[in-house]
């Protein structure tokens, strides 16, 4: 992960929207002030994501939510702090409260959890941001259900265990606290928001070619 400003100006949400490039074929993000260029995806990150996309869309049809539930190409989170802000890998969102989200249609924001169904981080490189940051942000907003998909088994051994073992964390949102459930091998996913998803994490890692 690399800076692309100074560390002595630190910025507010609002000032990161509009530095914003219009168009840009990089991704940023804030994290405390500081905007981040995320990694360029490699391609078994391409493809899991690619693939979960396909897979929540066909359980999206089959729960009757088509256009209902739909997963934009790009949003941007916005958090509690002022001075942080997020661009997940793949967001679900409820198009039934979507008239709450003021600066959706402009700017792709998006702060209330009522708009959120599931965030789904892939694992790079920069494996704190999903384990710690924004575990923590996405909690304190009240998203329901976030999943953190290790499938290179980046994360450190506190969360993976040792030796380190792909792993897909679905964490639920009870008592305004995740619960974090890993997923491994052929333990079948068990979502509490998509409960037509039938699919193991192993077939999920498999999809990296």
């Amino acid at each position: 992960m690399s800076q692309t400003q100074s560390e002595l100006k630190l910025l507010t949400f609002d000032e990161f929207i509009e530095w914003y490039p219009e168009n840009s074929e990089v991704r940023y993000e804030l994290h405390d002030g500081v905007i981040v260029e995320m990694p360029k995806p490699k391609g078994g990150h391409s493809d899991l994501a690619g693939f979960l996309i396909e897979e929540l869309l066909i359980a999206i049809r089959e729960m009757g939510k088509r256009g209902i539930w739909t997963i934009p190409k790009e949003s941007i989170i916005k958090p509690y702090r002022d001075k942080s802000g997020y661009e997940p890998d793949i967001i679900v969102l409820n198009q039934e409260t979507i008239d709450t989200e003021t600066r959706w249609k402009k700017e792709s924001v998006i702060h209330n959890a009522s708009s959120v169904k599931l965030i789904v981080e892939v694992v790079s490189t920069n494996w704190q941001d999903d384990y710690y940051d924004k575990l923590r942000d996405y909690e304190a907003m009240g998203i329901p259900e976030y999943w953190i998909v290790d499938y290179a088994a980046l994360g450190g051994r506190i969360f993976i265990g040792s030796p380190k073992v792909p792993t897909i964390f679905v964490c639920e949102l009870i008592d305004d606290e995740y619960q974090m459930t890993p997923f491994r091998g052929t333990n079948l996913i068990v979502s509490p928001t998509f409960r037509q998803f039938n699919l193991t994490a192993q077939q999920i890692f498999d999809s990296v070619m």
